[in-house]
């Protein structure tokens, strides 16, 4: 039987889908950068991927790469071995056209013990929890011919640091997926400067769960993900007490609550009909900063009426105000573990909240059995389409969703079974970098014939 990589290698699938996504994406970068126009036409996908010789990365034709900082025998500037886990991933604009990547890595205590990962190493004034061997971020200088120059630990002592965000003054948000209490409690958000440090202080206003993802719309309302079960997460909205308050300023409290669908009385798998739109409320969390011993956030929000969203993933926000939000997928009611048991089946939902209308919609409906399941980490790019990682069980892609609804290979792993993560673009919109996550961990820059979008 064929694969669904030799399935689907040169063609685009459809899936369910209204709106715009394309457009909206492509609103949240310029049309035009320092470096001259890109290209300017429609976009439908990049044809054929072309079997690396390699035997790394599977890219559609004019498309290259470079790969660096492997965990594999890879030294880092301080003479560390390069951790692992590499995970969400944030770009900024450096010096001489130089990008700098704040890198997240998703690594637990056993990873280190029992299977013998490489842990972010102690960073002096930047440790939160000291008996924490394990996850954190590293930094990454990357010069304008996409080679790394220079990369270091600039976040330690945090547990899978997962996902995270970019904030609207430019540092990086890395997010614990982890609540474990070893020397302090863990399950926080923290602030990375990419031109700096860490700030080991945690962020506590933001909660203490199994963060995913965060971003921020433009009057500096933060929105996050949770991956979590038993019972599912949530996806909620943080109001910091000084909007747009610059580096630091999140630790400052806010308001944190919690999206409710109105009248849904289920989790939002039962959603199947794309361009479905529905009414929502938010529901304040009363205990943001559980103890161990204390009901969690989204026990808390749920039994108030918050909705249950199965693996709550990717999130970002567009120009136009409106912000979008991943399920992964849907087990539905027949899971074989309890804990993921869901009111209906999909391979992936994506969602646009309208904050004005106090709306979501389904944009896209991924169902079961479609070749490219369970997206992941997503991003937006200035050509027009959504780039996801997806985290199935088998082939591991990053995809391209354009506002028709088409969904294109723009990525293949040939080396593994290891998920993509992490996927951002540099600022001007030339170089996407992303990460394989494991078995070697790697981070890869991506560039070629880009197209823009026509708008």
């Amino acid at each position: 039987m064929p694969s669904r990589r030799s399935f689907i290698l040169g063609g685009t699938a459809a899936v369910g889908t209204v709106g715009s996504l394309g457009a909206a994406v492509a609103s949240a970068f310029p049309k035009h950068n320092r470096r001259g126009p890109l290209e300017r036409c429609p976009v439908f996908g990049y044809g054929d991927l072309v079997s690396d010789p390699d035997g790394l990365l599977d890219l559609p034709r004019g498309f290259r790469y470079t790969v660096f900082s492997r965990e594999d025998g890879g030294i880092m500037s301080d003479g560390n071995p390069v951790p692992a886990g590499h995970d969400g991933m944030g770009a900024f604009p450096g010096r001489y056209g130089r990008t700098i990547l704040v890198r997240n890595h998703e690594l637990k205590e056993k990873d280190i013990l029992e299977d013998g990962s490489a842990p972010v190493p102690a960073v002096k004034g930047s440790i939160y929890d000291p008996e924490a061997i394990s996850g954190g971020t590293t930094t990454l200088i990357v010069n304008h011919r996409r080679r790394l120059v220079a990369d270091w630990p600039s976040l330690s002592g945090t547990l899978d640091n997962c996902a995270g965000g970019i904030t609207p003054w430019n540092t990086w948000l890395t997010c614990e997926e982890e609540t474990d209490t070893m020397g302090k409690p863990h399950g926080y958000v923290f602030e990375v400067d990419p031109y700096g440090t860490g700030n080991p202080e945690p962020i506590i206003g933001m909660g203490r769960y199994e963060h995913e993802a965060v971003c921020f719309d433009k009057q500096g309302v933060a929105y996050l993900t949770e991956d979590a079960d038993g019972p599912h997460g949530c996806f909620y909205r943080y109001i910091p007490n000084n909007l747009m308050g610059g580096r630091g300023s999140l630790h400052g409290g806010g308001l944190l609550s919690a999206l409710a669908v109105k009248g849904l009385g289920t989790d939002l798998s039962i959603v199947q009909n794309p361009g479905m739109v529905l009414n929502v409320e938010w529901v304040d969390v009363p205990n943001p900063n559980p103890t161990d011993s204390e009901t969690p956030v989204r026990e808390q929000v749920i039994a108030m009426g918050a909705t249950p969203i199965q693996k709550a993933e990717g999130t970002w926000a567009a120009n136009d105000g409106s912000i979008w939000f991943v399920s992964s997928r849907g087990d539905g009611p027949d899971a074989e573990d309890e804990d993921d048991i869901s009111a209906a089946v999909h391979a992936g939902q994506i969602w646009r909240y309208d904050p004005m209308s106090e709306t979501i919609e389904l944009v896209v409906l991924f169902p079961k059995g479609t070749p490219f399941d369970e997206p992941d980490n997503i991003t937006a790019g200035p050509h027009g389409f959504a780039v996801a990682c997806t985290d199935g069980d088998d082939d591991q892609w990053l995809i391209g969703i354009t506002d028709e609804g088409r969904v294109f290979p723009f990525a293949f792993n040939a080396l593994n079974d290891e998920e993509f993560a992490g996927a951002t673009f540099s600022r001007d919109g030339r170089t996407l970098f992303v990460n394989v996550q494991g078995a070697p961990g790697m981070t890869f820059a991506i560039w070629g014939p880009w197209r823009h979008r026509k708008s």
